[in-house]
């Protein structure tokens, strides 16, 4: 009858052991995937813009030297 109660306190105890991790489960982080801004009403498309006219001024500009 002992042998009988230790097998069942076994069994009872490894399957509670096996189970344990389950208990305490951890949800994983929400990750945020953020948008890049549009060019529009903040003023950001003034600087290419400025850059785009340095580089037709730079470009188009006379090649004469003065003597």
């Amino acid at each position: 009858m002992k042998k009988i109660f230790a097998i069942a306190i076994a069994t009872i105890a490894s399957a509670a052991a096996a189970t344990a991790g389950t208990v305490a489960f951890v949800a994983p982080e929400v990750t945020m995937i953020e948008e890049p801004a549009a060019m529009g009403g903040s003023g950001s498309w003034l600087i290419p813009l400025v850059i785009l006219g340095v580089l037709i001024l730079a470009l188009t500009g006379n090649e004469e030297e003065e003597g």
